[in-house]
């Protein structure tokens, strides 16, 4: 483990701070610490940053609410930035976005932005955004009923798919699934973070089967 005393704070005695999502993994903002803000952090277990505008600490979600609770400090090879992985309680930017990083200044190509959280937070905004086409508004306009219909009925699609030992038709029936579980999760008011908290609760995956194995 470093110590705080290990770490090489700049001559304006700050070192930079990348904030990322513990869950998403996307990069939220960069800030700064002193010594002091870094030692508040990790005593409270919220971020506290310096602010070199208005030249003193500032614990983040002080005024919004919106906090952000620390997971993980690393540091880099050497010892002058920090990697904090945090669970945030809202939005991390102060224009109200998930994020600071939104505005591209260059984006390839061939290597699109993706992950199921992206996804779940687009099909989200579909129940209130409509779009000309949109099979996502189909859905919710159709009501839980009808996306549950779809999720069973791609259960099965994957059930078949799998049975058949095909595997790129069994991976295109398991995005379809996934699609729509997201589709219900959005109705449901149930987001990603839900599930992978539940998913942590269940850290001995074998437990069942060893038991019925020593019965």
């Amino acid at each position: 483990m470093v110590k705080v005393n290990e770490l090489k704070f700049g001559a304006d005695g700050l070192i930079p701070a990348v904030v990322t999502d513990f869950y998403s993994k996307k990069t939220l903002t960069v800030a700064y610490m002193n010594r002091e803000s870094l030692e508040i952090s990790m005593r409270e277990g919220k971020t506290c940053f310096y602010s070199r505008s208005r030249q003193k600490l500032w614990r983040k979600g002080e005024m919004s609410g919106n906090y952000q609770h620390i997971v993980s400090i690393k540091t880099d090879c050497d010892r002058d930035a920090l990697a904090v992985e945090v669970i945030k309680d809202g939005p991390a930017c102060h224009l109200g976005t998930d994020g600071c990083f939104n505005d591209h200044v260059y984006a390839s190509d061939g290597l699109p932005e993706f992950s199921l959280t992206s996804l779940y937070e687009l099909i989200s905004a579909r129940k209130t955004q409509k779009v000309e086409g949109s099979y996502t508004n189909y859905l919710f306009d159709s009501g839980l009923d009808k996306i549950l219909k779809k999720v069973g009925e791609e259960s099965a699609e994957v059930l078949i798919a799998g049975k058949g030992g095909d595997k790129a038709e069994t991976v295109f029936e398991i995005c379809d699934l996934i699609y729509h579980l997201l589709v219900m999760m959005a109705a449901s008011g149930i987001t990603p973070v839900d599930i992978v908290d539940e998913l942590k609760t269940r850290h001995v995956i074998d437990k069942k089967v060893k038991q019925q194995k020593m019965k």
